[in-house]
């Protein structure tokens, strides 16, 4: 572990950072408007818009944490060369972002989650996705462009951000790992159902606690630290996982690692939308594991991370000021 003497060394390390992200983009639809009657035509409400946005979500809401909090991201997916992939490639382009890594398929359609806020609560979610495997011919442009970005730059971190939406199949997640540790590269993975346990010999793996029991097909009857550490074992023993970091919505953060294991209990918040925090959370993970940072710390600041985006409605990324602030303050 690198020592730093203080939380905003720390901070301060992660713009000398550059991270790989591999995973699901999709853009982020918003209709706001305002709700004052209910439907003649169902018992629902009416929502009157008055605004309407796209953000960049998925794999890309992962990429915009990591330049918030200062580094510098390339972002590497596969999404449909339609309309939808047109205006996601240029949100990239407006704010700066690194569109080398995407592959724009004739056979794919870039996935859209339009949400329907009224009087600042989410009231329904619509999505437009395809979510089968990549083709191999997919998969072997991709790939080429990860290889290609590793081998022209100095890459402190790989983050797998996998939604279940086809990028990521057991066939490339072996292949990009393989390259990540022939070139010593820490890999961050925030898992879904569908390849749970295709992330052999990863560095930290970051499931939910709803992830966890899916994935390893278990019940965990009571949340304490003993009983998660007997669900996540298997993953360090058979799958040489490194690092097991578990997040557990109201009650915390778990890790295991280096036959330490404990739950960091979470901070009190008003939660208003727990929306993009896991990738909130997978993004301040990857940063502190590229500066070595001990277990604990980052389980620490990123279950701090995830419960300041929790505060505010919609997708946003982290307020790095304000997440030093509060750092500096609550943590040792």
């Amino acid at each position: 572990m690198k020592n730093y003497q203080s939380i905003k060394e720390v901070f301060e390390a992660f713009n000398q950072l550059t991270v790989l992200i591999i995973g699901d983009v999709m853009l982020d639809a918003y209709l706001w408007g305002k709700v004052d009657r209910i439907s003649p035509e169902a018992p629902v409400p009416i929502v009157a818009v008055n605004k309407r946005e796209s953000r960049l979500g998925g794999a890309a809401n992962v990429a915009i944490n990591i330049k918030a909090l200062g580094a510098t991201s390339f972002l590497c997916s596969v999404i449909g060369n339609d309309r939808n992939g047109n205006e996601l490639v240029g949100l990239m382009k407006d704010i700066g972002m690194n569109d080398s890594g995407m592959v724009l398929s004739p056979d794919r359609v870039t996935t859209v989650k339009t949400r329907v806020i009224g009087n600042n609560h989410q009231l329904i979610r619509v999505d437009d996705e395809m979510i089968h495997a990549l083709s191999k011919v997919e998969e072997d442009a991709l790939y080429i462009k990860i290889s290609s970005i590793i081998e022209k730059n100095k890459i402190d971190v790989i983050v797998f951000e996998d939604y279940d939406k086809g990028v990521l199949n057991e066939s490339i997640i072996e292949r990009v790992v393989t390259l990540a540790r022939k070139n010593k590269i820490p890999t961050a993975v925030d898992p879904k159902k569908k390849n749970f346990l295709s992330y052999k010999n990863t560095s930290l793996f970051k499931p939910n606690l709803h992830e966890l029991k899916s994935g390893m097909k278990i019940e965990i009857d009571l949340i304490n630290a003993e009983h998660l550490e007997t669900a996540v074992a298997p993953l360090k023993v058979d799958y040489a996982i490194e690092m097991v970091m578990v997040t557990l919505s109201e009650a915390g953060v778990f890790y295991s690692s280096s036959g330490k294991h404990e739950i960091i209990p979470a901070h009190i918040r008003n939660i208003s939308d727990v929306s993009g925090a896991g990738d909130t959370v997978i993004s301040v993970a990857a940063l502190c594991l590229a500066l070595e940072m001990s277990p604990a710390f980052i389980s620490s600041l990123a279950n701090l991370a995830g419960g300041l985006v929790c505060e505010k409605v919609g997708v946003v990324p982290i307020d790095k000021q304000q997440l030093l602030e509060e750092a500096s303050t609550l943590l040792p």
